[in-house]
């Protein structure tokens, strides 16, 4: 490969670098912002106060598509929550044929601020959970509104008493944490470790004042803020993108994002159990991307290009014996940085994932991000429930 002298003039002792080690550099550097910029700062923030205002009532939806035994796990959870102020719950049955129907009538006839709303068929060319929410929305009785899928549970019975506290920062969108049950295996902690690289994103982007989208499974806004970006109607037709082109949208019509990512305002989800399973939903998730607004794709964008460059450039490089000791050297430092980001993340966010897998991870999942990135391009087709 070609190279090029680096002398110093003051020094007998010189050095060659080829051109692909300074571009592996410079990556690095990228790298290097993101977490001393974003990541460090954000995991090692002030603990989130554990006293605020609980005065405001609070409407909770949940939508749901034949989760009946995800309902009677989760339910019972959300009815237990400790709030003062009061609470309903709205549960949406989209076009449900098992028995949810029958389980939300017992529920409503037992507790008075459980409601359900039933969806029993989608317009042509609407987006099937979209047009649910948005039922459930018009439903609600209170201003401000919380969201989390059937599929998860609050990690605590403080659940509902953190996020709504968000609200009063003050802020118009709430954005919490989604985490993933441990379970043995490299799946598993493969999906944690994306679980965490995207809420150290979106998390710490929004902290610092660049907020670009929220999870539905840990959500909150306003009824204004729904109001002020006429609902879902930009995407409506858009199979993904309820939690994070409606936060596009809210930011865009001014709406103010606050983070509430203490362990107690978590919420926990069951994790895929095959890689098809992972994939098909990484899918989902990132073709909304195409969508968000450009300076929002370029921060994320230069980010993961860094990275998925770092990855390239190293490999070719390992044809390149006389590459072997920089490229040692700089993957040795990027380790490094690599593990002083990640593992305050890792101990904040609760995910617990073991610090000598970080690196293998890391590597993995930029590889499986490129690999989804080719499949988003070349099969646009998406399949919802």
């Amino acid at each position: 490969m070609p190279t090029f002298a680096v002398r110093n003039t003051r020094c007998p002792l010189s050095f060659s670098l080829s051109p692909a080690i300074w571009l592996l550099l410079a990556t690095v550097l990228v790298q290097c912002y993101y977490a001393a910029y974003y990541f460090r700062p954000f995991a090692r923030r002030p603990p989130e106060p554990a006293a605020g205002p609980d005065d405001e009532p609070v409407s909770v939806l949940v939508c749901a598509h034949n989760e009946l035994e995800n309902l009677r796990q989760l339910l019972p959870l959300l009815l237990r929550q400790d709030y003062p102020a009061g609470f309903e719950i709205i549960l949406i049955d989209d076009r449900s044929s098992d028995d949810t129907y029958l389980f939300a009538q017992q529920l409503v006839a037992y507790y008075p601020n459980v409601h359900l709303v039933t969806v029993t068929r989608t317009p042509d060319g609407l987006a099937p959970k979209k047009y649910a929410l948005t039922l459930g929305i018009k439903t609600a009785r209170h201003a401000r509104l919380l969201f989390t899928d059937a599929d998860c549970i609050p990690a605590t019975n403080q659940w509902l008493r953190y996020m709504q506290r968000g609200f009063a920062q003050p802020a118009d969108l709430v954005l919490g944490y989604s985490a993933y049950a441990g379970e043995p295996g490299f799946l598993n902690k493969l999906i944690r470790f994306e679980t965490l690289l995207t809420g150290a994103q979106y998390l710490s982007f929004a902290w610092r004042g660049r907020p670009y989208m929220g999870v539905g499974r840990n959500l909150g806004y306003t009824k204004a803020v729904f109001q002020s970006t006429k609902g879902f109607a930009s995407h409506i037709r858009t199979l993904s993108g309820d939690d994070d082109l409606l936060v596009q949208d809210a930011v865009a019509a001014g709406g103010r994002a606050a983070v509430v990512a203490e362990p107690g305002a978590h919420t926990l989800s069951q994790p895929a159990t095959s890689w098809g399973a992972w994939w098909r939903q990484k899918r989902r998730h990132l073709s909304a991307g195409r969508q968000y607004r450009f300076a929002d794709r370029v921060r994320i964008g230069t980010f993961v290009g860094a990275n998925l460059l770092f990855y390239g450039t190293a490999i070719g490089l390992l044809f390149f014996p006389a590459d072997w000791i920089p490229l040692t050297t700089v993957y040795l430092a990027r380790t490094g940085v690599l593990l002083a980001a990640y593992q305050p993340l890792n101990r904040r966010l609760g995910e617990q994932l073991p610090v000598g897998w970080l690196p293998v991870l890391d590597a993995v999942y930029f590889f499986y991000y490129l690999a989804l990135g080719i499949s988003l391009f070349l099969y646009r087709t998406l399949r919802w429930k």
